[in-house]
């Protein structure tokens, strides 16, 4: 009889340890998530300001058209920079944009996550030869 109320409390006791370890690593797996998240997003919208962009005249216009691509792809709850677009915008050119998107960690606090992170992405095309474009 004496053995069997040695085990009693160990199982509370492993319990008490395990769930807030547990805890954290649940909150760091949706911190990933929201950081593969906003890439993904990050990156489709370059793709499409890109895209955008090479269908424009001239570089004011191009420029307008990227970032109105990209603002229309990344969800309302991003925070981002405007689209920036570089490159040579003559036929036969390549043009790039590259977005900057901050991802949260608000309301992760549990693991002492706080602030935000960058995110990067950039997108290139090529602008058609045979097209006319503006000076």
């Amino acid at each position: 009889m004496r053995g069997r109320s040695d085990d009693r409390g160990t199982m509370a006791v492993e319990i008490v340890i395990l769930v807030p370890v547990l805890v954290m690593v649940m909150v760091l797996v949706v911190a990933f998530g929201r950081y593969v998240s906003a890439e993904g997003d990050t990156q489709a919208a370059a793709r499409e300001a890109v895209r955008a962009a090479t269908l424009e005249r001239d570089p004011a216009s191009a420029q307008i058209a990227a970032q109105d691509a990209a603002t229309a792809m990344l969800p309302a709850s991003s925070t981002c920079s405007p689209a920036a677009l570089s490159g040579a915008f003559v036929p036969g050119g390549t043009v790039t944009v590259e977005l900057i998107c901050q991802v949260s960690w608000e309301n992760l606090g549990l693991v002492g996550l706080s602030g935000t992170v960058a995110v990067h992405a950039t997108s290139s095309a090529p602008l058609d030869r045979f097209r006319r474009t503006a000076p």
